[in-house]
């Protein structure tokens, strides 16, 4: 199949997915989301490889415009996915700012620190 490689390859098969025609069939974000619940780890670039081979043109040649789509729909599917066994879904990343001013004053970390 154009533009899918080995690793690739062996995922789709691993899937259920033998043919272009199977992946076309189903859908290329379907096909990419298979992959996915299976447990691997794809990147987009295996979602524009697969619409690359669907439109039988090289992965790069998928207009922004159809990537964009890709993306989105993809996203969409991997948000309805559950949390991974065992871990929690991942809150929002936050960033703390620890003003100096604010810190707690331990002198005996400090002598230790200018001993080293």
């Amino acid at each position: 199949m154009r533009n899918i490689g080995p690793k690739s390859a062996a995922w789709l098969r691993q899937v259920g997915l033998r043919s272009l025609h199977e992946i076309s069939d189903i859908g290329v974000v379907e096909a990419f989301m298979k992959v996915r619940r299976a447990g691997f780890k794809p990147s987009l670039n295996l979602l524009y490889a697969l619409e690359g081979a669907v439109l039988d043109c090289h992965w790069q040649e998928v207009p922004d415009t159809r990537r964009t789509e890709l993306v989105t729909a993809a996203e969409a599917a991997i948000a309805l996915l559950p949390p991974p066994r065992g871990r929690p879904a991942a809150g929002p990343v936050t960033t703390t700012i620890i003003d100096d001013n604010s810190m707690p004053d331990f002198p005996e970390m400090r002598s230790e620190m200018r001993s080293e």
